[in-house]
């Protein structure tokens, strides 16, 4: 299995291999590497995809210490360095594209574009704080229970015949290794105010039945980066990436297109 040794984890990915622009993908909180499959088996012939398991979730072997999105996104750089790659258009949803915004701001010329799927550059408000602060508790008291683990499937993913795989990846895994994930989500910084240091192409891609964040949210993102157009909207909720990947698919097949030309 393809894993990088980067800052003690061993960091899974997958390749697609090929000839055209590397587009470099990070899943959302509690998801993994597979919720890009639908997205990239449509992209295959116009990109080389590379998508990866941050740190806590999927195939990654975690040490379980403290970190954030910051180090992510140096986990990120350091991964496009062991694939040999320069520069790359890096992206992801919600979480993920936490940590692209991160990434843009770390190292501005190893980015050719921004492709941004149901994210924000904010914080949790005090109300999502306290609401998402009970659910961790919840969970690493008792576990992902289907009276847990049912609405936040719900809330992200929002398909009942996808929810059962998720929620059996969920309960697969160590109930403990929520925990610093978590912290770095619940945690991170409002990057809202540094969003013109960001002068790259940007696509920003939302789902319109997104509870989690909601459209407003990225209209401000897409508003903030001197690069990005108006939000591209299609239906979906939260991880529509997932559960509607051809127009997703195809809104990133143009932005690749265009930073071509």
């Amino acid at each position: 299995m393809p894993y990088a040794a980067i800052d003690g984890q061993a960091i899974y990915y997958t390749d697609t291999g090929g000839s055209g622009p590397v587009l470099i993908l990070a899943h959302g909180f509690l998801m993994d590497h597979e919720m890009f499959a639908p997205v990239t088996a449509q992209l295959r012939a116009a990109a080389r995809v590379v998508v990866w398991d941050q740190r806590g979730f999927g195939r990654t072997r975690f040490d379980g210490r403290p970190f954030t999105f910051w180090d992510s996104a140096r986990d990120c750089l350091a991964l496009l360095d062991h694939l040999g790659v320069e520069r790359a258009v890096v992206g992801g949803m919600s979480q993920g594209g936490f940590v692209a915004l991160r990434v843009a701001l770390t190292a501005p010329h190893r980015v050719r574009g921004l492709v941004l799927l149901d994210t924000e550059a904010g914080a949790f408000t005090a109300e999502e704080r306290a609401e998402n602060d009970e659910m961790c508790r919840r969970w690493l008291e008792s576990g992902p229970v289907d009276e847990l683990a049912g609405p936040v499937a719900a809330h992200i993913i929002d398909d009942p015949v996808r929810h059962p795989y998720w929620i059996g990846k969920w309960r697969r895994r160590p109930k403990e290794l929520f925990a610093e994930p978590y912290r770095a989500l619940a945690t991170r910084e409002d990057v809202t105010g540094r969003l013109t240091e960001i002068g790259c192409p940007a696509l920003v891609v939302h789902g319109t039945g997104d509870v989690a964040i909601p459209l407003e949210r990225a209209r401000l993102l897409a508003a903030g980066l001197p690069g990005a157009a108006d939000v591209v909207q299609v239906a979906g909720a939260h991880a529509a990436a997932l559960t509607n990947p051809l127009p997703v698919a195809s809104a990133i097949r143009a932005f690749l297109t265009r930073l071509e030309r």
